[in-house]
């Protein structure tokens, strides 16, 4: 997974404005009077959050499983101190420290397919997080995944890249399959085929905070990503905020 366009995916997700997003985190650690050193971010990909986090001179450190994700990551972070970087699993990661805050973006929480892996990830979140601490993470909606991705055809022309993506939603096991095809070129005459297929599990917000308050979290927040307002049945990312107590 992300492995075979490890190094197309700063290129296709350009429209992702990640130091928006860092400001959004920097938002809601306002809005609760959190001042976190000491940050775990999971599945961190290529760095592209990492590196704004690193930058504001947090104490990081992040995991992704995939190493080509990781290799690139690296370029990007190397340059900060405070950075470390390590190739973990969201579902069983093991860090003998604890964290002030832990963050995960861009539904990587919607690739965990079981809901008792689920339950173990964010129980590990828990346990890694100091007294007091903070867990951010967003979703794909359930809406999004099955109504606007699901069971659709989306195609896409660019420079050096034309890729199909064609999806599936299984309502039985709430799981959206996307299948993708990638033709890359750096002559723009001689292209490379490639193909990904990814799985997304569908969650509710009520199925969500239902496996939180079961990990320990007491207190949690959903918001319509990028706000603070409450989600609603048409929201595509929806945010959580929770907090161990």
């Amino acid at each position: 997974m992300y492995d075979g366009f490890a190094h197309l995916y700063d290129d296709l997700m350009n429209d992702f404005d990640y130091e928006a997003w860092f400001n959004y985190i920097q938002e809601i650690f306002h809005r609760f009077d959190k001042n976190p050193v000491d940050i775990l971010e999971m599945a961190c990909g290529t760095g592209n959050l990492s590196y704004y986090i690193g930058r504001e001179r947090y104490k990081l450190t992040c995991f992704d499983m995939s190493e080509e994700m990781l290799s690139i990551a690296y370029e990007k972070l190397k340059r900060f101190k405070n950075v470390n970087i390590l190739r973990q699993n969201m579902v069983d990661f093991h860090i003998n420290k604890k964290f002030d805050g832990v963050i995960s973006v861009c539904d990587s929480i919607n690739y965990i397919l079981d809901e008792d892996k689920l339950l173990q990830t964010f129980t590990n979140v828990y346990n890694h997080l100091r007294e007091d601490g903070i867990f951010i993470f967003d979703i794909n909606s359930h809406y999004k995944l099955k109504e606007v991705i699901g069971n659709n055809i989306f195609l896409e022309d660019r420079d050096n890249i034309f890729y199909t993506w064609q999806n599936y939603f299984d309502e039985e096991k709430d799981i959206c399959e996307f299948y993708l095809t990638f033709f890359h070129t750096d002559d723009g005459e001689n292209y490379v085929r490639f193909d990904e297929v990814h799985r997304e599990r569908a969650y509710k917000v009520e199925e969500i905070e239902g496996l939180l308050k079961k990990a320990g979290f007491i207190k949690i927040q959903a918001y319509q990503a990028f706000s603070f307002n409450p989600p609603d049945s048409e929201s595509e990312r929806i945010n959580f905020v929770a907090f161990k107590i």
